[in-house]
């Protein structure tokens, strides 16, 4: 497993990362999530990325449970803060002082450990006073509950705002935690170069493109019985921008290329995510534990710039690139 360093700080985490969104929890039995995480172990992951509102605090817990008895000091052990959990009444979500402390000690229950190694703003809150969220994650920090902030899904000025308060507070903001694929790239234009100027790391979501990058969903055809597309719980509705015979029949160009590479169609969809400098992990994750071992194999996997040229040539028609694509929304209605 190849380990990089998360943006300009000095933790260390694989390049590879395990997140269980939307399988630990909802849409993955018990006992196969946590194959699935002694799967990762065994491969090299280190890096474990989670949320509380994920299978609505379920997903902590499992991974919590697949984590216990291996060595605290080998693990970097991520969540996320923001969405409503609960009950969801009016302060059960958002970045204000009040959720932030309470949840960071609900998620340290659930996962089982004393302390997280980066505490995540899930998304960016209109509705609270950035100060506020700051101070907030800043003592956090202090109380050795979080070794390091980060955040997700938040656009250019917002990190470099918060980065600014991260550095009066002297709270280390290192992270950034957005989409990015083949197919979704809206964070080229500003984000990214924004976090290469204050040393902020991404660690990327769904960089196979929720599967459809992997090409198991073919131009014409129903989604496979059992695949993301046809799962209400597992993600069908975010996929659904992916679904369309255009982007499908560009996606099946693409495996000619990954034969030549000697890779299959999701190696090359990681492989292509880690070549940025500014991405310090992708984050995979699995139903079946032979995905991760497929899936970790893109881990240190060079792309010369004629295969990035070839896979540009074919997607360019059907990318998304438009920066105003990274926003947070608004709080959901209580």
């Amino acid at each position: 497993m190849e380990i990089r360093n998360l943006g300009a700080s000095g933790l260390k985490i694989s390049a590879i990362s395990y997140g269980n969104w939307l399988t630990h929890g909802s849409q993955v039995e018990e006992d196969a999530a946590l194959a699935c995480v002694r799967q990762a172990l065994d491969e090299g992951i280190t890096t474990f990325d989670t949320a509380d509102v994920y299978a609505n605090t379920a997903a902590e817990t499992v991974l919590g449970k697949a984590l216990a008895g291996e060595r605290r000091e080998g693990l970097e052990i991520f969540t996320k803060v923001y969405w409503p959990t609960g009950p969801g009444k009016h302060n059960d979500h958002g970045l204000s002082r009040k959720h932030i402390m309470e949840s960071i000690d609900g998620s340290l229950k659930r996962l089982g450990t004393d302390y997280v190694d980066l505490y995540q703003a899930h998304r960016y809150d209109y509705e609270t006073p950035l100060e506020e969220t700051m101070e907030a994650f800043a003592d956090v920090v202090r109380s050795g509950k979080a070794l390091y902030i980060g955040v997700s899904e938040w656009r250019a000025e917002e990190i470099r705002a918060a980065h600014a308060l991260a550095r009066e507070l002297r709270i280390p903001l290192v992270s950034s935690q957005p989409q990015y694929s083949m197919l979704w790239r809206v964070i080229e234009a500003e984000v990214v170069p924004t976090c290469e100027e204050l040393g902020i790391g991404q660690i990327v979501w769904s960089p196979i493109a929720q599967g459809v990058l992997t090409g198991k969903y073919q131009p014409g055809q129903a989604p496979p019985e059992g695949s993301r597309a046809t799962d209400t719980k597992g993600g069908a509705d975010m996929i659904g921008r992916w679904m369309q015979d255009d982007v499908l029949t560009r996606v099946q160009q693409l495996r000619p290329i990954a034969d030549d590479a000697g890779l299959s169609m999701s190696q090359l969809a990681i492989a292509w995510v880690l070549q940025n400098d500014n991405v310090s992990s992708a984050i995979i994750g699995a139903s079946r534990p032979e995905q991760v071992t497929e899936n970790v194999k893109a881990a240190g996997v060079s792309l010369d710039d004629a295969v990035l040229k070839a896979i540009d040539e074919v997607l360019d028609p059907v990318v998304e690139r438009d920066p105003a694509k990274t926003q947070s929304p608004p709080r959901r209605p209580s």
